[in-house]
């Protein structure tokens, strides 16, 4: 697809944990804990609150057409400040020096003043019905022209826990959020950005890592389109299959929009029915129990409802998103075999006559627990519908990616309303001087094109080695290990090799690092004490809890030199004919046989320096 053609624009926004000590505006630690260990709860309602203008915010106003109460967990490591039950402390200076130093890699001008304000966010993930965010920096430089627009310093939202239960562990991380001008024009290009940015900010080593740790939210829109902003896109790999799939989705509503107009389609509040007791003595597990179930034509809307949109997406789904905002479970429509759901043919034909709907027309049907709950639900589908047959079929919203890389509708996009002064937080100077103080790291490309380098020429590792250990996550550790004596070789096999493999197992490899068990794991393989072969048992142990001299002491137990020689000489003394038959030959079996017994306390290559040396004193006593 020429993507240019379509007029696809697309920026991002990075939201980044930073690895700091303690919370934005508290002083407790930035520690993410198990939902299990929580030693309180509370509850909310949260409102939306007018802006300096008297106005609320859009986004706002769709968060509350359902009244929900919020459950959040407490820990001995969260305080007041998470409970908005205490003013917040100053801006943490650890956390904007970090800001200030990524602000200034990417070449920024630094806001002389900095200020803090306050975001409406009634969604449950904030306690106090706003997140705290301050513009640092602006305009930015990014590879091939692209710009940054602007720099924020915000803190964290809460962990969803599941469905209105949220764990105040993670609220208040400091957290950066990078966002770009709309200056790219293919999915690729999108990737690109955001990995260039990752990986500025690993560069700082000021960043915490892991899944969570870092959400990319996408806007795009193409012409005819709108801008639509695609939140939580956890994995880099699934970027440009994200922008990928939203400029098939705004195509496909352009078209149906297309073909709705030529079918002459409406839609109209008057077509809204109340069909209760039509389906008084259904067989549908779903309509049976509900209290009350409505429903709506859409004239000439037969057979786009279920059209696909976007891989097991369709315009029934969006319509299903827009109702679920008032607490229905979904909808159903006339375009999906409703037989699935216990609706008969003979329902559906007494639908058909209630509603005044032709064979061209698509009914859809919503069910709920009160006449308030159901009247905003098809209310929810007509404005949804009313859209698809506008000048603009594409509404400007925020949407969430779903697992494939498809997406949902979340709620609208935010206006200028959202965002007003925290009157709480003092504002902070940046002046020149303390913006010349600011440091700056070596980038992680230019820093693995050095190490690889000093590989291939310090240790003669081949270039494509020297490349994959230099890049490698584990590279303080493998300098470590280099500097504490061990063979190059052997550190930098132990780490890509062993401990990479040992992690995608599911280990928390950071047990290794605590008291440098992996190096003296290394040092007992250097020293002769283990064998190479033996090093992924020993990791494992420790992993499990063992310390590192039982570890050693289990799988690598001592075996003298004098030990070892007697042991070969004996195997190839109780093999002679089967080495006089297969001479040099036999060395490869007879390693087995030796490994098998010595496997873990001698490393291989001394077996095979014995084994080659016995072999051959026996051969040539044999040829005399």
């Amino acid at each position: 697809m020429d993507y240019k053609a379509i007029g696809l624009v697309a920026g991002i926004e990075i939201h980044q944990q930073l690895d700091t000590t303690e919370k934005l505006f508290c002083r407790c630690a930035t520690m993410l804990r198990d939902t299990a260990d929580h030693s309180g709860e509370f509850f909310r309602y949260l409102r939306a609150t007018e802006s300096e203008m008297g106005e609320i915010d859009r986004a706002a106003k769709e968060e509350m057409k359902r009244e929900r109460k919020f459950r959040y967990y407490t820990y001995d490591t969260t305080c007041l400040v998470e409970n908005d039950e205490e003013p917040p402390a100053p801006l943490n200076e650890e956390a904007l020096l970090v800001c200030l130093t990524i602000s200034k890699m990417f070449s920024m001008t630094p806001i002389p003043q900095i200020h803090t304000m306050r975001k409406l966010v009634i969604d449950g993930s904030n306690t106090s019905g706003f997140q705290r965010t301050a513009l640092v920096a602006m305009n930015g430089a990014l590879p091939d022209g692209g710009r940054i627009e602007t720099i924020c310093l915000e803190e964290e939202a809460a962990q969803r826990v599941k469905d209105d239960t949220f764990s105040l562990d993670r609220l208040g991380i400091p957290l950066i959020e990078i966002t770009t001008s709309p200056c790219m024009h293919t999915p690729e290009e999108v990737q690109e950005v955001a990995e260039h940015i990752g990986m500025v900010l690993r560069s700082t080593g000021k960043v915490k890592r892991g899944i969570g740790t870092i959400r990319q939210d996408v806007n795009i829109s193409i012409a005819g389109g709108a801008r639509v902003e695609i939140k939580g896109v956890q994995e880099l790999d699934l970027i440009s299959e994200v922008v990928r799939r939203e400029v098939q989705r705004q195509q496909e509503l352009i078209k149906i929009r297309d073909e709705l107009k030529k079918r002459g389609a409406s839609v109209s509040p008057n077509m809204i029915y109340n069909v209760t007791e039509l389906f008084k003595q259904t067989k549908s597990g779903i309509l049976k129990k509900a209290k009350r179930i409505e429903a709506i034509t859409l004239m000439g809307f037969a057979g786009l409802v279920g059209r696909e949109i976007q891989p097991e997406r369709r315009l029934g789904s969006e319509m299903s998103d827009y109702a679920k905002k008032c607490g229905v479970g979904g909808i159903f429509h006339t375009d999906e075999k409703l037989a699935a759901y216990g609706i008969t043919e003979d329902e559906i034909t007494q639908l058909r006559q209630l509603t005044n709907a032709g064979e061209a027309d698509c009914i859809v049907l919503v069910a709920g627990t009160s006449q308030k709950q159901t009247g905003c639900a098809i209310f929810q589908v007509f404005n949804r519908a009313e859209i698809s047959i506008s000048q603009n079929p594409v509404p400007e919203e925020t949407r969430k990616m779903l697992e494939s890389g498809s997406t949902a509708y979340m709620r609208p996009l935010p206006g200028a309303a959202r965002m007003y002064p925290e009157t709480d937080v003092l504002p902070v100077m940046i002046d020149q001087k303390r913006w010349d103080m600011v440091e700056v790291y070596e980038l992680l490309t230019e820093r693995t094109k050095r190490k690889a380098a000093m590989f291939v020429a310090d240790y003669k590792f081949n270039s494509n080695y020297a490349d994959q250990v230099a890049a490698s996550p584990y590279l303080p550790r493998i300098e470590l290990a280099i500097d504490s004596g061990i063979n190059p070789d052997l550190a930098a096999s132990t780490y890509i090799q062993y401990i990479s493999e040992i992690k995608r197992e599911g280990t928390d490899v950071t047990k290794f690092f605590i008291n440098n068990a992996d190096i003296r794991i290394l040092q007992a393989v250097e020293s002769g004490k283990a064998a190479k072969e033996v090093r992924y048992d020993l990791f494992k142990a420790v992993a499990s809890g063992t310390s590192v001299e039982n570890a050693i002491a289990k799988h690598a137990p001592s075996v003298s030199k004098n030990d070892l020689e007697a042991l070969v000489q004996m195997i190839i003394t109780e093999r002679a004919d089967f080495v006089a038959q297969k001479g040099k030959a036999a060395l490869g079996p007879l390693m087995g046989v030796v490994m098998a017994k010595v496997r873990g306390s001698v490393d291989g290559k001394m077996v095979s320096e014995l084994l080659k040396r016995e072999i051959d004193r026996m051969i040539a006593g044999k040829s005399r």
